[in-house]
């Protein structure tokens, strides 16, 4: 009768989902909304008690009797946000996001500091590149003084809803690969990041210990009390939610490719081995399960459709309807969806870009169809890159919010020319923290079961919502994807990355 939580704090909302193991039942499932504070410089930023808050308001919608069973649980949380503590674990500041932007020019300062981009790939496997959480801290340092001086503790958002729980500080390798202090080939803080991030600082002082995957703590019982959850309750490592999404969407074994279709895109695939770029063309992160997980970022996903539907007043529940209005190519009409800077390709200063507009393509289905295609296309720029390196993938995954839509699933079957699945549990990374729980429970007490045979047991997909390529449309595709490269390649130059 024991349950498991997985709690995925989001950009625009935190997540939990409450599940049967026995059963493999979601039995309960809530949902609270952010607030982003976003500024003319890029910076984006949230306060870390919004998490909290909206975590206690989710379990709030529980039945007491639900709650009461939950012997353990999980946090997936926003990568590379930076939370700063002091000495008695107070907030000291904002924390700054993943999408935040304005410390571009950092990332640069750190690696002219190291040799250049190279350099810092050869010393620890990344570049450091926009929303880093490594460029925060000389921000910090730079705007917010007093808050750098009172500096004890460095936490990313999950790790700090992990604090919150069990009251004590760590960090795992999952996400602890997106700060770019880690070496990812070798697991472990890399000094040479640390010091070229501040010279003047040990900045290792401000790091919590990095645990194994396996590792589980006791909630705290104050917290417990608060969500009416057992005093015994354990809390898993948990991990960013890409991470967190990789377990829940099965991508735990070699072979396998995840896409994420949130407000971020993301393209990520499992490795038993470190997956380095001498080019920094993906991310080489460690997965939170014991291996590694390259990936493709990009900044701009579901927050472009959004935006357009917004503008012209219908709900994206009603945007299939405009995909199958118009054709592929959007007549066209191209849409460079950079709102908010770029990761994937590399252009922090990045802005949103229309291009071919004509009489015939004007009209709202046009934009909105623009803009999914180009938050696709910018996924299939990073996907290019793992085939370019010799990577195959025979299937697609899909999770997020944008995997809701049969019309973007059908049109990410098409442009990557691969079938499409659909896993049955929609919440991705929530549902993968939950599973983490999971296993960490069963393994605590001596299930020698492995991660990966126990997500293969419980991640299953929906054959309802499955994609397979059409070779009308895949051929439709090619020119205008080729046609998003080129006015890439044309409007590049004006974004590219701050000189330090």
């Amino acid at each position: 009768m024991s349950l498991v939580a997985g709690i995925d704090a989001g950009t625009q909302s935190v997540k939990v989902v409450v599940y049967d193991g026995a059963t493999r039942e979601v039995v309960a499932s809530a949902s609270a909304p952010l607030e982003l504070d976003s500024r003319e410089d890029g910076s984006r930023e949230q306060h870390p008690s919004d998490w909290v808050h909206a975590m206690k308001a989710c379990f709030d919608r529980f039945d007491a009797d639900v709650r009461a069973r939950i012997e353990a649980l999980a946090v997936s949380g926003q990568q590379h946000g930076f939370v700063p503590l002091d000495a008695a674990g107070q907030v000291l500041a904002p924390a700054k996001l993943w999408n935040d932007t304005s410390t571009s020019a950092e990332c640069g300062q750190i690696m002219d500091a190291l040799g250049g981009p190279s350099r810092t790939i050869a010393l620890a496997g990344n570049p450091i590149l926009a929303g880093y959480t490594a460029s925060k801290l000389p921000w910090t340092k730079r705007h917010r003084a007093d808050a750098y001086a009172r500096l004890a503790t460095i936490l990313l958002p999950h790790d700090y809803l992990n604090f919150v729980l069990t009251g004590q500080r760590w960090m795992e390798h999952g996400d602890a690969s997106g700060t770019g202090w880690l070496d990812v080939r070798t697991r472990t803080w890399s000094s040479d990041l640390l010091k070229a991030t501040d010279p003047d600082r040990d900045l290792s002082a401000c790091l919590p210990p990095l645990v194994a995957h396996d590792a589980v703590f006791t909630i705290s019982p104050g917290i417990a009390n608060e969500l009416g959850l057992p005093a015994t309750a354990k809390v898993a490592v948990g991990g960013g939610d890409n991470m967190m999404a990789a377990i829940g969407t099965g991508c735990v074994t070699e072979g396998r490719l995840a896409m994420s279709l949130g407000t971020s895109g993301t393209l990520f695939a499992y490795s038993d081995t470190p997956v380095v770029s001498d080019t920094g063309a993906w991310a080489a992160f460690c997965s939170s399960t014991g291996g590694w997980l390259p990936l493709i970022c990009t900044m701009n996903c579901t927050v472009a459709t959004e935006q357009v539907a917004r503008l012209f007043g219908f709900s994206t529940r009603d945007g299939d309807a405009h995909l199958h209005a118009t054709p592929p190519g959007a007549d066209g009409l191209v849409m460079l969806p950079f709102l908010s800077g770029e990761r994937t390709p590399d252009l922090p200063r990045g802005k949103g870009v229309l291009a071919g507009l004509d009489p015939h393509n004007m009209s709202p289905a046009h934009l909105y169809r623009a803009a999914m295609e180009g938050a696709t296309y910018s996924l299939k720029y990073g996907f290019d890159a793992f085939v370019a390196a010799g990577m195959r993938f025979e299937r697609i995954v899909l999770t997020g919010g944008g995997a809701n839509s049969a019309a973007w699933r059908q049109m990410v079957a098409d442009v990557f020319a691969l079938p499409v699945d659909v896993p049955k549990q929609a919440e991705g990374a929530a549902f993968g923290a939950a599973l983490q729980a999971l296993w960490a429970l069963g393994h605590a007490q001596g299930d020698a079961t492995s991660l990966p045979e126990l997500v293969a047991e419980h991640v299953a997909v929906d054959p309802t919502q499955a994609a397979t390529p059409d070779p009308a449309r895949v051929a439709a595709y090619r020119a205008p994807y080729q046609r998003f490269l080129q006015h890439l390649d044309a409007v590049a130059p004006l974004y590219r990355p701050a000189p330090a």
